[in-house]
């Protein structure tokens, strides 16, 4: 079925009637909503399929006409100002759709098992359906002021969904620094807009570029304004897509639920800022000084993202850094001139995050059962381990992601990374260094979170806990049923509400322990009995539900496959004049033969970062792999006796547990900065300001209470008044008598 172009309209309206819908029933009739919340979530998701079914039909059509289109149905005249609210029907607006909408309905099925305890489950649906709204009116743009108003609603929706659970002060606070770090992107980018319509005399982006090559032909712009107002426009995809030093909300992000957590990191207000920078690249293209800033700030971000996620304890967190090294790698890929690059990653790698944070969310969910709904014991992985064994969907998929997001052929991450990385080496050494580098940490940190999380023996059962670890010293690392417990895990144990499923695997626990400390004299079948008693009833996370598992394997699919379509240079012929023609170019099986040279010669060319990828792999293997390497003594002093790289070592562990300080600092500087200059403020406000005006007030008071007592009515004090009145004028001449007229 062929459908119109001027059916896009229904893209971002879909949405966004279901989230009113779904928010006016939950505001004004809350009890009927509770009864009618699965009909509620049905409607939100189905208002989604619709959206993207018309992507999908209006890209076949695209990708078989080659045509762009845009549709504009109002206008704001004010004299010789004109703003055109329109819907451009090109590749990259369909792109982004088909990737917003296909995460969105996953993340949307996998949230209905997840949350369906939660008293906000209609809620979070109005949420999600107006955060996809949102996203969707963004990548529709045609000018700027529409961009920046959809921007400023993308940016709203994660001070909502991060807040979702708003009674813990931890996510309270997550949503306040998410929602003022991006005003402080936003607020730069609305300078740009203002500085780009100052030089142009236009917001519409199609028209940018050729009237600012003919301003700068004829001398009229000023080099240092035009760098100064495109890097102020920066600033706006620098907070919405965590590049540093305004990266500091995206792992306290992980405050909301993973559902929330997996669209927020994957398709939506992270993409925000990449695609803003590939909407507009042919303008800020024309401009070097700005494009070097771009370059070397996604540089910087992608190696300290990667080198923040090497020993984070927690699964959302070290997943939320990954993220930020890999937008990373898109910002550089900007900056160096490559805008394919960069969204060719963003696309592939939106589905592998999605994939990893879907399969952290069903993890946790199960690991709830186990350990309580405690998240520093939820989604702490030393507490996890083998799960493969008792989840192997979940297992099989995040495995795939995993290796996705290592770089590892064929899958998709693969081939957009290492077009990133072959393009940085031309362009400076020292960028594809760190690209190389980047590559190799991040084997390392994402294995480390398969090979903790889904092998070995599962550890949250094992109660007694030391401080050990041959790579990263004082790490928790769970012993087999002995050595000392942990002080902090015995604090936080007697902090948090043990609950029924705690106090049984205590009990299972401790009937254990008696068995092992005080076994049965003259009987040889006693340790087979203790491991069957122990695994008869130590409690096991289970593999989720079907409406958890099924986004896994959908996700899977363009994990698998999605870097196949950006690998094929684009066909001679029709549609080379389009913008983002390789996004429409579907390759037929002819053509896939007829390029297998250029796939030879890709793997070729990636052989150095795909060696550092498997040395990353490796060392992360030979740390994590298998439990008893982790508590191999014989290692640990192994590692101790060099005191060199055992200090390396914890250096960098503390710089990652630590976030690289930069909060540290923050609060020192930032933070107690703006509160002394706000109560200095305050000070000036309540002793000059106030001071000046209750000191006038105060004065007129008396000044009124005096002549009121003044005017009592009573003749004799008006006579005395008279006379001191006519007596002092007299007193005055006689003592200062007026000299005589000449």
């Amino acid at each position: 079925m062929e459908l119109s172009n001027k059916y896009a309209c229904l893209i971002p309206l879909c949405p966004l009637v279901a989230s009113c819908l779904t928010g006016f029933l939950s505001f004004f009739f809350p009890k009927a909503t509770r009864s009618l919340r699965r009909p509620c979530a049905a409607v939100n998701t189905f208002s989604l399929a619709i959206a993207t079914f018309v992507s999908f039909s209006l890209f076949w059509k695209q990708a078989t006409t080659h045509s762009i289109q845009q549709y504009l149905w109002a206008r704001i005249p004010i004299s010789d100002f004109h703003l055109k609210i329109g819907l451009p029907i090109d590749p990259l607006t369909l792109v982004m759709a088909i990737l917003v909408t296909t995460v969105g309905i996953s993340v949307m099925v996998h949230s209905d098992s997840y949350m369906c305890h939660d008293q906000g489950y209609a809620r979070l649906y109005a949420y999600l359906s107006l955060f996809a709204a949102s996203m969707l009116g963004l990548v529709s743009s045609p000018n700027l002021i529409q961009i920046y108003v959809f921007r400023e609603l993308v940016g709203m929706r994660p001070y909502l969904l991060i807040g979702f659970r708003f009674a813990r002060s931890s996510a309270a606070n997550a949503c306040q620094k998410a929602f003022v770090t991006n005003r402080i992107g936003d607020f730069g980018l609305l300078l740009g807009i203002s500085g780009i319509y100052r030089i142009t005399g236009s917001f519409e982006i199609s028209e940018l570029c050729d009237r600012f090559i003919e301003l700068d032909s004829s001398g009229v712009v000023n080099p240092i304004f035009a760098n100064t107002i495109a890097f102020s426009s920066f600033l706006g995809p620098v907070a919405k897509s965590a590049q540093f030093p305004l990266h500091v909300w995206l792992p306290d992000a992980t405050e909301g639920p993973t559902p929330i957590s997996a669209l927020i990191h994957a398709a939506t207000m992270v993409a925000a800022g990449i695609f803003l920078i590939v909407r507009i690249f042919n303008f800020i293209s024309i401009l070097p000084a700005t494009m070097y800033a771009i370059s070397w700030v996604g540089g910087v971000t992608t190696l300290s993202g990667a080198t923040l996620a090497l020993a984070q304890k927690d699964l959302k967190r070290c997943l939320a850094y990954s993220t930020m090294s890999q937008l990373g790698y898109m910002v550089p890929a900007s900056g160096i001139g490559s805008s394919r690059s960069a969204l060719f990653h963003l696309i592939t790698h939106a589905y592998s995050k999605a994939s990893s944070f879907s399969g952290s969310g069903s993890v946790i969910h199960s690991m709830e059962e186990v350990v309580g709904y405690s998240p520093t014991r939820s989604q702490n992985m030393f507490l996890m381990g083998g799960l493969r064994k008792h989840m192997p969907i979940t297992g099989i998929t995040s495995l795939l992601g995993t290796l996705s997001l290592c770089g590892i052929p064929p899958l998709s991450c693969f081939w957009s990374k290492d077009q990133t990385i072959t393009e940085s080496w031309l362009y400076s050494p020292y960028l594809g260094l760190i690209a190389s580098t980047t590559a190799g940490l991040t084997a390392f940190y994402t294995s480390r979170i398969y090979l903790l999380t889904f092998e070995g023996n599962f550890r949250a059962n094992q109660i007694n806990y030391i401080h050990f670890d041959t790579f990263f010293p004082s790490e928790v690392i769970i012993t087999s049923w002995g050595g000392a417990q942990s002080e902090s895990f015995t604090k936080q144990t007697h902090n948090n509400v043990i609950s029924a499923t705690d106090m049984e695997r205590n009990k299972v626990t401790e009937t254990t322990n008696s068995l092992t400390a005080h076994p049965p004299s003259g009987d040889p079948t006693c340790e087979e009995a203790i491991q069957t008693f122990s695994a008869q009833n130590l409690l096991h996370p289970r593999e989720s539900n079907f409406c958890m598992v099924l986004p896994l394997i959908i996700l899977t699919i363009p994990t698998v496959f999605a870097g196949l379509a950006g690998v094929y240079p684009t066909q001679e012929g029709a549609g080379m004049d389009l913008p983002f023609n390789w996004l429409i170019s579907l390759p037929s099986l002819f053509e896939i033969n007829k390029h297998l040279e250029n796939l030879t010669e890709i793997l070729i060319s990636s052989t150095p970062s795909l060696i550092l990828s498997l040395i990353g792999f490796s060392i992360s293997y030979k740390a994590y792999g298998q439990v008893d390497k982790l508590v191999d003594t014989k290692i640990y002093e192994k590692f101790k006796s060099r005191n060199l790289l055992n200090t390396f070592l914890s250096s960098t562990r503390n710089w990652s547990i630590s976030r690289g300080y930069i909060d540290y600092y923050y609060n020192i500087y930032f933070t107690r900065g703006v509160i002394l200059i706000s109560k200095l403020v305050l000070l000036f406000d309540q002793w000059i300001i106030d001071g000046f005006i209750n000191g006038t007030g105060t004065s007129n008071l008396f000044s009124g209470e005096g002549i009121r007592h003044g005017k009592n009515g009573r003749i004799s004090q008006y006579l005395f008044g008279l006379i001191i009145g006519t007596i002092s004028p007299t007193q005055l001449v006689v003592d200062f008598p007026i000299p005589p007229l000449p």
